[in-house]
């Protein structure tokens, strides 16, 4: 890496994190689908984009860069935040090195998936273990979180089934939603950030 791709790469990588910041702030609950304390938000699309364009630490950069911002406005005392990069990390991560080693779209989609795959299964045992206790031990007890999960499905009824039937099958909704966004928009924005007018990844 030669020193004018690294200076590049930095900026557009504090670039893309500013960009993940905003769609993190821009989130949003889907009641239908899961409790309106979880929101959607599309925020792992600048970090997969970097993940591919750049390699898969500078994705791991921008989803840091992402909760740092978001972090100074946390309503749950930086967990929340915490979870997000931990499963954000999972997703671009693999993804970047896969498609490091197959430079193509096949590798760009098989990297999303395990990336999805693995950020959905990371998420339970971050929800399990740190995210829903805290939430329990500082604002909403569990009983009332699980709850909101068993007022969609009756028979929902601990923890574990909460995030195996919602959660998991959510995180994976997500990962697909932002590989096809990634796929709609990578060509032009790899060449913006590789100073390229053409993309052959």
């Amino acid at each position: 890496m030669n020193k004018k791709f690294s200076s590049r790469a930095i900026a557009a990588t504090a670039m893309l994190g500013g960009c993940a910041a905003v769609l993190m702030f821009m989130s949003f609950p889907m009641p239908f689908l899961i409790p309106g304390f979880i929101k959607m938000d599309f925020s792992e699309l600048p970090a997969l984009i970097a993940s591919f364009a750049l390699g898969p630490w500078w994705g791991v950069a921008v989803c840091l860069i992402k909760n740092l911002i978001n972090v100074t406005m946390t309503t749950t005392g930086g967990v929340g935040e915490l979870a997000n990069f931990l499963m954000g990390v999972a997703f671009v991560l693999p993804a970047g090195y896969i498609y490091r080693f197959k430079r193509n779209r096949a590798g760009a989609l098989w990297g999303s998936i395990v990336g999805a795959v693995a950020s959905a299964v990371l998420g339970f045992p971050i929800n399990y273990f740190i995210t829903y206790p805290f939430y329990a031990a500082t604002m909403i007890p569990m009983d009332t979180i699980i709850g909101m999960y068993n007022a969609l499905l009756d028979f929902v009824d601990t923890l574990e089934e909460c995030l195996w039937i919602f959660n998991v099958p959510f995180t994976l909704l997500k990962g697909a939603i932002v590989t096809v966004l990634t796929f709609l928009v990578y060509k032009p924005m790899s060449g913006l950030i590789k100073g390229k007018k053409r993309d052959r990844g």
